[in-house]
């Protein structure tokens, strides 16, 4: 499992039929900081991921990926690599909360 953060939709008209009706975010990995652990930050790809859960941007989330992805609810058919798995409430690292959903 990894750290995101929702940076935005993407939409695909055509696609496979057992992605239909699925929505898809662009996902930042957030890294803790090797500097500041106190603090994330923001890796340098993106990910698409499915969203099952309604996550929106801005908002951080746990994903999953390569097979793992094809273990969540109503994924065995579908051709996924990432699929979020949690939208996160609270973060600590250290004893120290690092993320508040409540911010």
């Amino acid at each position: 499992m990894f750290l995101a953060r929702v940076e935005g939709s993407v939409v695909a008209t055509k696609k496979d039929p057992n992605m239909s009706g699925r929505k898809l975010l662009l996902l930042r990995p957030q890294l803790v900081d090797d500097k500041d652990p106190t603090k994330f930050r923001p890796g340098v790809n993106t990910v698409v991921a499915v969203d099952c859960l309604g996550a929106g941007i801005g908002e951080l989330v746990m994903f999953t990926q390569g097979s793992s992805a094809r273990l969540a609810p109503g994924m065995k058919e579908a051709p996924v690599d990432a699929v979020i798995i949690g939208i996160v409430d609270a973060v600590d690292v250290l004893g120290k909360q690092i993320y508040s959903a409540k911010q």
